[in-house]
């Protein structure tokens, strides 16, 4: 699944994003997965139904969002690692700024915006409030919070995706379930990127 959710859009709100960097995590055969020592509260969403928002907060200080792949009580995941913005620039400026407590005047640049997944989050406001977000029904979730939902606007994957080992993991990085869209500059930074 994780290579066929490159170039499919990114919707929160105003904001839209085309995805072009992901991590596949898959529980019990994945000692870097969050679900590979079985289901937790914390966990439960990555457990399905499948087409949800898993998000996570990690160290401390980051949210990260996984799109929900397995099918229902199988666990299941891909890390949204990077999105070029498509709209709601500005929005997503003002989220980063917030969220970084910058003190630079200079603006982030749009490569810059959601290249990597804590950033991703940062730009469209994604939280823990967001988890189990249905992200194909964006009708069915609760209100107040925005819609969150991923759209096909017609570009289909690459043909052959930019594949390496996964960033930031020390059990299993080997295994070649990161994927991107080769030579986009949103792309985060990491091997063969």
């Amino acid at each position: 699944m994780a290579p066929r959710l490159l170039n499919k859009v990114l919707v929160h709100g105003q904001r839209a994003a085309r995805i072009v960097e992901v991590e596949a995590y898959e529980g019990a055969t994945d000692p870097s997965s969050h679900g590979h020592r079985g289901m937790t509260k914390r966990t439960r969403t990555m457990f399905g139904p499948p087409g949800h928002l898993y998000v996570y907060f990690t160290y401390g200080m980051h949210h990260c969002a996984n799109v929900v792949c397995g099918e229902d009580g199988v666990c299941s995941a891909v890390l949204l690692r990077a999105a070029a913005p498509l709209a709601g620039a500005g929005i997503m400026r003002r989220a980063r700024n917030a969220a970084s407590r910058r003190r630079s005047t200079e603006p982030f640049r749009s490569v810059d915006l959601c290249s990597g997944p804590a950033r991703l989050c940062q730009a469209f406001g994604l939280d823990r409030r967001d988890d189990a977000a249905d992200l194909v029904s964006a009708s069915a979730q609760p209100r107040p919070r925005l819609p969150i939902f991923i759209a096909d606007d017609g570009t289909p994957p690459p043909t052959e995706p930019g594949r390496s080992g996964r960033i930031g993991v020390t059990r299993a990085p080997n295994r070649l379930w990161r994927f991107y869209v080769a030579g986009d500059p949103n792309v985060s930074r990491g091997p063969s990127a």
